[in-house]
């Protein structure tokens, strides 16, 4: 729950001054923001409800993962870490 950017949380403070600069960018960004801000809370707390309270829905249950996920993940994300930690490698 700590990513929920509930208060005394790190998470409200980012989005509360990231929400204000934005307010001082552009005017225009605040409906956008209240938008965005209301979409998620009710995504977030329609997922809240839906895990504590019934049973979960089927279009939400995660499948066991396998050793070929693993593996396929694995063999992404080790070219991608290299290439992060030693970005002279591409030339």
């Amino acid at each position: 729950l700590m990513n929920l950017a509930l208060p005394p949380s790190i998470n409200l403070l980012g989005e509360l001054m990231i929400m204000t600069s934005m307010f001082y960018w552009a005017k225009a960004t605040i409906a956008l923001t209240a938008l965005t801000t209301l979409i998620t809370a009710s995504y977030t707390l329609y997922i809240f409800l839906t895990t504590q309270r019934n049973k979960t829905p089927s279009h939400l249950t995660i499948p066991p993962s396998h050793t070929r996920e693993h593996l396929l993940m694995t063999l992404h994300s080790l070219p991608l870490g290299l290439l992060i930690m030693h970005p002279n490698l591409l030339f």
